[in-house]
C-alpha cells in the first residue's frame, strides 16, 4: 500500500504563528486602486490578501503570513513593503 502524501492544508495545520502586534506588511492602499490586475490577491499562498469591492480597497492580514515574501515581489506598484517579522515573532514551521 503506497503512502498518502500530506495535502497543503495538512501540511499548514502544523504550523505556529508567534503574533506580533507590530505589523511586518505595510500597504500603501492608495495606490492599490491604481492596480488592476492584482497579483497580491493570487500569489499569497497563505491568502492573505483581499479585495474589498463595496469600499473599493484592499484587505490584508499579517497575522497568517508565511514569511515567503512573495507579495511584494509581484506588487507592480511598490505598494506593499514588507520585512521579516522582530525577533521572536513569526510563523514556526517544524511545530508539532
Amino acid at each position: 500500500m503506497a503512502d498518502r502524501k500530506p495535502d497543503i492544508d495538512e501540511k499548514l495545520s502544523h504550523v505556529a504563528f508567534d503574533i506580533d502586534a507590530e505589523a511586518h506588511i505595510t500597504v500603501k492602499k492608495e495606490r492599490c486602486g491604481e492596480c488592476r490586475p492584482r497579483p497580491c490577491l493570487s500569489a499569497c499562498p497563505a491568502e492573505n490578501y483581499t479585495w474589498n469591492e463595496a469600499k473599493d480597497e484592499l484587505l490584508f492580514n499579517y497575522e497568517g503570513c508565511l514569511e515567503c515574501g512573495t507579495c511584494r515581489f509581484v506588487c507592480p506598484l511598490d505598494a506593499i513593503e514588507w520585512s521579516y517579522p522582530r525577533g521572536g515573532f513569526g510563523v514556526r514551521y517544524r511545530y508539532g
